[in-house]
C-alpha cells in the first residue's frame, strides 16, 4: 500500500520531475505534486510525494527530514488527511 509524505521547504524552483527523482533515491516514487499559488503560479514550497510502501516512506523521512536541499532545510512527514472546511 502507498504511502503520502508531506515535504515542505520545497525550493521554489524545484519541478515536480525533480521532487520526484530526489525520493526516487530511496525507493519507488509513485508520484510527486508541488502546490502551486492560484493567483501567482509560483510553486508555495510544498507539495506531497507517494512512496509505494510504508518502509519506503519511513526511510525517506529518515534520510531527507532536516537536510538541506538546493539552500532550504526540507521537512518530511506523514500526510495527514485534509481537514474538512466549513
Amino acid at each position: 500500500m502507498s504511502k503520502k509524505l508531506y515535504v515542505g521547504g520545497i525550493p521554489y524552483s524545484t519541478t515536480e520531475d525533480e521532487l520526484k527523482e530526489l525520493f526516487s533515491q530511496v525507493g519507488t516514487a509513485e508520484s510527486a505534486t508541488i502546490i502551486m499559488d492560484k493567483m501567482s503560479g509560483r510553486s508555495r514550497g510544498f507539495g506531497f510525494v507517494e512512496m509505494s510502501t510504508e518502509e519506503e516512506a519511513q526511510a525517506a523521512i529518515d534520510k531527507f527530514h532536516g537536510q538541506d536541499y538546493n539552500g532550504r532545510t526540507l521537512t518530511v512527514n506523514e500526510a495527514r488527511p485534509p481537514k474538512k472546511r466549513e
